[in-house]
Formats: C-alpha cells, sequence, structure tokens
C-alpha cells in the first residue's frame, strides 16, 4: 500500500511539471491539434506515457515490487502502442494502420494460457477496439484524463484482489499521471494527450482488465470488462452502428462521438465531462463489486442496458449533413437550394465563395425601385 501511494505522488508531481515542459516544446514545433476551435497542442501524452514508465520501472529496477513478466510485457508493447501514436500526431497516419498494429501489439500480450485460443483472440480485437476508442475520448477537453482516471483506479482495485501488486501499481502510476496531465486538460484545454497517450492509456486500461480477469468464466468476465470501460465501449459502438447507418465507412474521423453529440444537445464542456465521468465511475464501481463477489453477475447487465439506452438515445442526434449538401453547396438565405449552375467557378459547390448574384434574378426589386427612391427622397424631406 506504501509503495502503491508513493509511486502515484511521485507520477502526479512529474506528469504536472513534464506536461507543462511539453506543451511549450509542442507549441514551438507546431504540434497541434487543429481540429478544434482554437489549436491545441499534442504531446501531453507522452508526458503521461514517460512518467507511467518511469515510475513503474523504477519500482521495478529499485526492487520494490516485482512487476512480473506479464505486466513487463503490457508496458512495453503499451509505450509501442504509444509510439505509433506519436508517429500518427507527427505524420497523420491512416486509422487503418493504428488499429492494425494496436492489434498486433495485443496479440502479444493476452494471458493465452487464462484465457483460451478463442477468447484470447476476442481479448485481442477488444483491446484493439477500446484503445482506439479512447482516442475519441480526446476529443473533448478534460474527458479522456477524468475517464482514465477512474478506469485506472478501478482496474486497480480489481488487480489488488487478485493479489496482482505490480499491476497494480502500474495502473496507479498511470492514474496519478493522468491526474497531473489534467491540471492542463481541463476546460478550456492548454493541451491534449494526442494519439500517443490516448492509445497508450487505453491499451493499459483494456490490457491490465483482461488480466484480472483471466481465467475466469467468459460470461461473467464479458460483463465486467464492459463495466470497467462503458465509455469508451459504448463510445465505439455508438460511432461504429452511426456509421453504418449512414453509409459511411466506420474509420472515417467524424463529429459522431459522445461528446460531440452531448454538445449538440447543449451540454457544457465541463457539463460532457462531468455527465459521463459520473457514467465511468457508476460503471467501474459496479464492475469492481462483481469482481469481487459483493454483487451478482446480473449488475453488469444493468449497465449493459443503460449504455444501450443512451446510445439509441444518442443515434437521434443528427450529426452529419445530408449527402449533396454542405457549407459550400448553396447559397445562404435560398432554403438550402444549390445554384442552377453547380459547375461554374465560385458558385458554392466546388469553390468557397458564394454565387455571384445577378439584377436578373431579382425583377421584384426591379419593379419597386422607383417607388423606394420616392420614399427615401420624401424622408430626407421630412428630416430637413
Amino acid at each position: 500500500m506504501l509503495y502503491g501511494i508513493t509511486a502515484a505522488t511521485v507520477s502526479f508531481l512529474l506528469a504536472a511539471g513534464l506536461t507543462a515542459l511539453l506543451r511549450a516544446a509542442a507549441l514551438r514545433l507546431a504540434l497541434v491539434d487543429r481540429r478544434r476551435v482554437r489549436p491545441v497542442p499534442l504531446l501531453g501524452g507522452v508526458a503521461v506515457l514517460l512518467v507511467t514508465g518511469l515510475v513503474a520501472g523504477a519500482c521495478q529496477w529499485a526492487g520494490v515490487v516485482h512487476l512480473g513478466p506479464g505486466v513487463v510485457r503490457l508496458l512495453v508493447a503499451g509505450c509501442v502502442v504509444g509510439l505509433l501514436g506519436l508517429a500518427a500526431d507527427l505524420w497523420r497516419l491512416r486509422r487503418r494502420w493504428l488499429l492494425a498494429g494496436t492489434a498486433v501489439a495485443a496479440a502479444c500480450v493476452v494471458p493465452y494460457e487464462g484465457t483460451g485460443p478463442l477468447a484470447g483472440a476476442l481479448a485481442v480485437a477488444w483491446i484493439a477496439l477500446v484503445a482506439t476508442a479512447f482516442r475519441g475520448l480526446d476529443h473533448a477537453d478534460g474527458l479522456a484524463g477524468a475517464v482514465g482516471v477512474v478506469t485506472a483506479f478501478g482496474a486497480g482495485v480489481c488487480a489488488a484482489a487478485e493479489l496482482m501488486d505490480g499491476l497494480a501499481v502500474l495502473l496507479s502510476a498511470l492514474a496519478a499521471a493522468l491526474a497531473g496531465f489534467l491540471l492542463h486538460n481541463w476546460h478550456p484545454a492548454r493541451i491534449a494527450l494526442g494519439a500517443s497517450g490516448s492509445l497508450f492509456a487505453g491499451f493499459l486500461l483494456a490490457g491490465a482488465a483482461v488480466f484480472t480477469r483471466a481465467g475466469q468464466a467468459p460470461g461473467a468476465s464479458a460483463g465486467v470488462l464492459f463495466a470497467l470501460t462503458v465509455p469508451a465501449s459504448a463510445d465505439a459502438v455508438l460511432v461504429l452502428l452511426s456509421r453504418r447507418l449512414a453509409g459511411r465507412p466506420p474509420l472515417r474521423g467524424g463529429p459522431d462521438h459522445l461528446a460531440h453529440r452531448l454538445r449538440r444537445l447543449g451540454v457544457t464542456p465541463q457539463g460532457v465531462v462531468v455527465l459521463l465521468g459520473g457514467g465511468t465511475f457508476c460503471g467501474v464501481l459496479t464492475g469492481v463489486l462483481v469482481h469481487v463477489g459483493r454483487v451478482g453477475e446480473t449488475a453488469a447487465l444493468w449497465v449493459a442496458g443503460a449504455s444501450a439506452a443512451v446510445v439509441l438515445g444518442l443515434l437521434r442526434v443528427r450529426v452529419y449533413e445530408p449527402r449533396g449538401t454542405g457549407p459550400h453547396t448553396a447559397v445562404r438565405g435560398t432554403g438550402g437550394v444549390p445554384p442552377s449552375r453547380p459547375g461554374t467557378p465560385g458558385t458554392g459547390v466546388h469553390g468557397p465563395h458564394r454565387s455571384p448574384l445577378r439584377r436578373a434574378d431579382f425583377p421584384v426589386r426591379q419593379a419597386v425601385g422607383p417607388e423606394n427612391a420616392q420614399v427615401r427622397a420624401s424622408l430626407r424631406v421630412r428630416n430637413g
């Protein structure tokens, strides 16, 4: 217990200081996320990765706690996934390569001796999906950090219940590092995790959850795993289902995540974090209680049912523009009707400007022109 608290304290302080330093470096290098209203630096995840790895490695080297070969393999694979995410931040790698690389790393860490080959293959797919979905939470200020802290503490409790001290220390360091990063990521965010930090954190959290449930009943394990990672899992289901219904490629980005839809409903940025953070806490608490045997396995079904209701409700929120329309498809004020010559340069369909307005388009104005001139003349006489 004492070395876990010490590791968490050191991780928090180091992450808070290193994140501030990397923010200045990211601004100098112009490494920012331009998808937001204002550019936000992206190297916050590097601070979380470095601090978590250094603190866990120091505990192993000093003999304070023995991580074990499985946990070391999980940490190394997580760092590789984080470096892959950093490459995506630098060179905009396609999402399919990130998903494939994360799946390969997950295949190297799943404890097949406890899961079996079939469940192990499903665990690989699930870890890759959760890690990729966790990246989608980083679009909102403070959301990825808050969800990560709560999930890491919950998974750490499950690890401690299974006497996996090395895994519990690793998760404590990760939770504290995310908390230190969150000091700079609360709205308005001064820095973001980026693909490096979000993939790293999501990979460690999903992999740690699989480690704690290895060797137990597959059905109950699936419920606990979903409860421990409920926001990322629900976000992945929501995005994939909505893109499927809209006929969009599943790996194409878009403003269709949980946070985006809540913002369209009028929820403030801080309110989004509170709502999803509260949902995360309820799901994680249920997963922990089921794992330690305090409540029945059917409790996880309530979490799944509530998540399904939220997903179905948010599917009704319109996030995609109808095909053939968009910000440059029609002149503003025409009721969405496109110009008569869509192929002409400058019409707003293939160019960034509005259509040129001609006098022939406004016969009514020509008919009332003299009357308007008389009105203006009378006003000038009346006003002296």
